[in-house]
């Protein structure tokens, strides 16, 4: 379950956008009558809507998966490494590919692109709903991040690609990001209500349509334009080893010990790929991370501010789903209601931050929404299973408001340090990074939630898990205050 986007960190399609400056039909505009570089418009509801399911199911997904964890441990007899598995492995591939996912969009048109993503993500829905067994359900997770990963770049070239007026399209835009906040509320309900009535199962098998009717609209849209962009594959493989091999040492160290054999071999693998991946951006001609914007101090510290911040927020989802079921006992149904009143902050603060960024500055705002993310891992140490409900909802407060309150300034701050060029590429970077800080807040938090055996939820370990993310946000909450700037609406 995601923070909302907000429209500054929709940039993450603005290289996969730019198609339109210099293109070559795909194949399915050329002929007599096809421009090279003026394809005929598409109809813009059409493909207004077809972005906006696509980008409400890869939302909903994510949110209604936390909810029927549970069941999910039950049926297929997982332990809680399992459950943190079929959380990351979604969540890694679609941090990782990110990183080229607007140059694959680029390359074959986003309409193409789209397709395909939407095609992969319904097939592997179906390998989800039919998984006999964890194994086979982390390996078709794995397909649907990344699957999603194309389809969020994707989505946000067609809407481009559909408006060519900018308030249009900001109108567009504005509608793409309300629909992702709305698929969060809606996603843990839903999840509650599929588990309880027809089975987890259920939770992926409703993609199948939804993903029918996409495809039936995209069938309905202009082809897209293409541009030869370049892939930089050793740095893309590099980095999805590196990824990989960090949430295994961290998932599994929990559970076969630290210092054992695979943990420290997975280890291993993720500092020879890390490595590996640093050269390949060094020596590669159109690398896919420059490593030149990581030495831009703004550029770097909203990249540690992304990845701390989501840390926090999934973690806390990650946690809560595990706390409303297993500790709590409640039902799916109830679990995912829980989640309503922290949705409806989350979009409510969305709107108010850009414009307290305009009065107080940007720089206050992204510290400020930090402070507040840092305080919710702390307020929420007294937890227990016998905490009033009334209360667990007061001590959210500041949850839903502290990652939503940050990020939009943080978004639009990194959009503004880097050259117009650069905004696709750095925008995908932080959506990378904020997507690998949920990742290993998942694996830190599972790893210290489990009981001995595996099978329960302990609460000195939710303590722990949540102080280490409180003292991380600390961090990155004093370098936003010592290294940002202080000027204007920076």
């Amino acid at each position: 379950m995601p923070p909302p986007p907000t429209p500054s960190a929709s940039a993450t399609s603005a290289r996969s956008a730019s198609a339109s400056a210099a293109c070559a039909p795909d194949s399915a505009a050329s002929g007599p009558s096809a421009s090279a570089c003026a394809p005929s418009a598409p109809a813009p509801a059409l493909a207004l809507l077809a972005s906006l399911l696509g980008f409400t199911v890869i939302t909903v997904d994510v949110s209604a998966v936390n909810i029927a964890l549970p069941a999910i441990r039950t049926s297929l007899h997982g332990g809680m490494a399992g459950l943190q598995w079929v959380v990351d492995a979604y969540t890694l591939m679609f941090a990782a590919l990110m990183l080229s996912a607007g140059a694959l969009a680029d390359r074959a048109g986003a309409r193409r692109a789209y397709v395909c993503g939407v095609g992969l993500f319904t097939l592997a829905s179906l390998a989800c709903a039919l998984a006999p067994g964890i194994g086979a359900l982390v390996a078709a997770r794995v397909a649907q991040g990344g699957a999603a990963a194309i389809v969020m770049p994707a989505s946000l070239a067609l809407i481009r690609q559909a408006y060519d007026d900018p308030r249009r399209r900001a109108r567009a835009i504005a509608l793409w990001t309300v629909g992702g906040s709305v698929a969060m509320a809606a996603g843990p309900v839903l999840g509650g209500v599929l588990t309880e009535a027809a089975g987890w199962r259920a939770v992926f098998l409703l993609n199948l349509p939804l993903g029918a009717v996409i495809l039936a609209l995209l069938a309905r849209t202009a082809p897209s334009p293409r541009r030869p962009a370049p892939l930089d594959l050793t740095g893309q493989a590099t980095a999805v080893l590196a990824l990989a091999g960090l949430a295994f040492a961290v998932i599994e160290g929990g559970h076969l010990g630290w210092t054992s054999a695979p943990v420290l071999g997975a280890a291993a693998l993720a500092v020879a790929a890390g490595l590996g991946f640093h050269a390949a951006e060094k020596r590669h001609a159109a690398p896919m991370v420059p490593l030149g914007l990581l030495r831009e101090r703004k550029v770097a510290v909203s990249l540690a501010i992304g990845f701390a911040v989501n840390a926090g927020f999934y973690g806390i989802v990650f946690l809560l789903g595990l706390y409303f079921q297993q500790l709590r006992g409640m039902s799916a149904i109830a679990a995912g209601l829980m989640f309503v009143p922290l949705a409806v902050i989350i979009t409510s603060t969305n709107l108010v931050s850009p414009r307290m960024a305009e009065r107080i500055g940007r720089r206050r705002v992204i510290v400020a929404g930090q402070a507040v993310l840092a305080l919710a891992m702390f307020v929420l140490l007294p937890l227990a299973a016998d905490t009033p409900l009334w209360l667990v909802l007061v001590l959210l407060v500041p949850t839903g408001m502290g990652g939503a309150f940050a990020v939009p300034a943080l978004t639009a701050l990194l959009m503004d340090a880097v050259p117009a060029h650069r905004a696709g590429t750095a925008s995908g970077l932080l959506n990378a990074l904020r997507q690998t800080g949920g990742a290993m807040a998942v694996a830190l938090f599972g790893a210290l939630l489990a009981t001995e055996g595996g099978t329960g939820f302990s609460v000195p370990g939710m303590r722990e898990a949540l102080v280490a993310v409180g003292l991380l946000l600390c961090g990155t909450t004093a370098l936003a205050a010592w290294l940002l700037p202080r000027d204007g609406r920076s």
